[in-house]
């Protein structure tokens, strides 16, 4: 009986202590609103991509990634309520790629700095990722800076993805999920 209660104690806390949000969970519609792409053709360059729900009802994130006129990444964005990240610890994603490598990123609203970790999937399965706060590395005009400010969870704004570092070609990203985990 006394092994009982200990691990009853011990166990019961750590669950309680950990809570999580979901950002994107397509099944239940949540984070299906607020996307936008943005692509290097803001800078000259032709690389294409959009953003849309498959019969699964998972998003794919796909495109073309162009290395000409100087380009060289394809993006997706979605907006929230700034303060709803404050004290997120790590995020969890699930995703289905094409054994490229993508960014998970964060933005605080008006900041050209942002916070990014990359990842690499697996060619047609689907793989879960923890990325933790202190993981993201700020990020300047495609280029990691040491120069920004520490990342403040309660100012983020933004989620996202790319695809850059001359990856060029076809790319495709599904994406399950991702919650935050406080």
């Amino acid at each position: 009986m006394n092994n009982f209660l200990y691990l009853y104690f011990l166990i019961i806390p750590l669950g309680i202590s950990s809570q999580n949000k979901d950002l994107i969970n397509t099944s239940n519609n949540i984070g299906l609103e607020n996307w936008r792409i943005v692509n290097d053709d803001v800078m000259g360059g032709i690389s294409t991509s959009e953003l849309y729900l498959n019969n699964d009802k998972n998003l794919i994130f796909n495109g073309n990634l162009s290395l000409e006129n100087n380009g060289g990444f394809a993006s997706s964005r979605m907006g929230f309520e700034k303060g709803i990240l404050k004290e997120v610890k790590s995020f969890k994603i699930k995703v289905k790629g094409d054994g490229k490598t993508y960014k998970f990123r964060l933005r605080e609203n008006y900041r050209s700095t942002n916070y990014s970790s990359d990842f690499k999937t697996l060619k047609n399965k689907w793989i879960e990722i923890e990325i933790k706060t202190n993981q993201l590395k700020p990020m300047f005009m495609g280029y990691y800076s040491n120069r920004s400010p520490k990342l403040n969870t309660e100012k983020i704004s933004s989620l996202g993805f790319q695809i850059s570092d001359k990856q060029k070609g076809n790319f495709n990203l599904e994406i399950m999920y991702v919650k935050a985990i406080y």
